[in-house]
C-alpha cells in the first residue's frame, strides 16, 4: 500500500452548534481508501461540489487571515481567526455562516460601514470583492471508530478530496464538546494518522493555497510577503476545509 506523501498540522474550529472540530490534513496516497477499509472504516458518501472564494484585488481579507467562500448548494461562509492557542500546534478559528454576521465582519475587516440588510451577494460590489478562485472538488467521506474505543465514543471522520486541477488532500477530524476533550481527540487523530502512514511533522497546504500558487502566482507571492513569518502565506499553516 502506498503511504501518503505528506501530512499536516492540526486545526481546531468552534462550530455554530457549540461543538469544536479538531482536524488534521494530509496528502493521501492511492492506497488510503483500502487502508481505511482494513481499519473498519465505512464509506458514508461521495459528493461533488464547487467552492468559490472572494476577496479584494489586493487580497485584503486573506492578508488579514479571513477567508470568504461560497459553496454551491450550501451558501456563504467566512472563516475568521479565533483566540490564539499556546498549548499546542493547532490553531482556533471561528466560522461565520449567518449572512448578517458575515457582512458585519467583512465591513469591519475592510473598514467600511455596515451595508444593506445582511445579504453577502449584495455587498460584494460595494466592498470591492471579486471571485479570486473557483474549483470543483470530488469528496469521499469516511467514518470509523478506532479499535478498543468505547462504543458510545464519537467516530472519527476522514474526508478524501480531489480538486479538478489535480490536487488531492485528506482530512482526519473529530468533534468534541469542550476544550478539555481536545487533547484526547488529538491523540486519536494522531493514532489514526499513523495507521494511515501519515508522517508526523510535514504539512499539507489547502486546496485554495495550491490553486493560488499554480494559477495566480502573483497573488500567492503577495500572501507570502504578507505573512509575518516570511516563509508561508496565511492559510498554509491552517489547512482547514473552509479553505477548500
Amino acid at each position: 500500500m502506498a503511504t501518503p506523501m505528506s501530512s499536516c498540522i492540526l486545526n481546531e474550529r468552534r462550530m455554530a452548534q457549540g461543538l469544536i472540530e479538531v482536524e488534521r490534513k494530509f496528502v493521501p496516497g492511492p492506497g488510503t481508501e483500502e487502508r481505511l477499509q482494513e481499519l473498519g472504516g465505512t464509506l458514508e458518501h461521495r459528493v461533488i461540489f464547487r467552492d468559490s472564494y472572494y476577496d479584494t484585488p489586493e487580497l485584503s481579507l486573506m492578508q488579514a487571515d479571513h477567508w470568504l467562500r461560497q459553496r454551491e448548494g450550501s451558501g456563504w461562509e467566512l472563516k475568521c481567526p479565533g483566540a490564539a492557542d499556546v498549548s499546542g500546534p493547532h490553531t482556533e478559528y471561528v466560522e461565520l455562516t449567518a449572512e448578517p454576521a458575515v457582512v458585519a465582519r467583512l465591513c469591519e475587516v475592510l473598514g467600511a460601514e455596515i451595508l444593506g440588510a445582511g445579504h453577502v451577494a449584495a455587498v460584494l460590489g460595494p466592498l470591492g470583492l471579486q471571485e479570486v478562485a473557483s474549483f470543483v472538488t470530488k469528496r469521499s467521506a469516511w467514518k470509523l471508530v478506532l479499535s478498543g474505543a468505547d462504543e458510545e465514543e464519537p467516530s472519527l471522520r476522514v474526508d478524501l478530496d480531489t480538486a479538478d486541477f489535480g490536487y488531492a488532500v485528506g482530512e482526519v477530524e473529530a468533534l468534541v464538546h469542550e476544550e478539555a476533550e481536545v487533547p484526547a481527540a488529538l491523540e486519536k487523530i494522531h493514532s489514526l494518522s499513523s495507521m494511515l502512514g501519515v508522517p508526523a511533522q510535514e504539512s499539507a497546504p489547502s486546496k485554495l493555497i495550491v490553486y493560488l500558487q499554480r494559477f495566480r502566482p502573483q497573488d500567492y507571492q503577495r500572501l507570502l510577503k504578507a505573512n509575518s513569518s516570511g516563509d508561508k502565506p496565511p492559510g498554509t499553516t491552517d489547512p482547514d476545509s473552509s479553505l477548500g
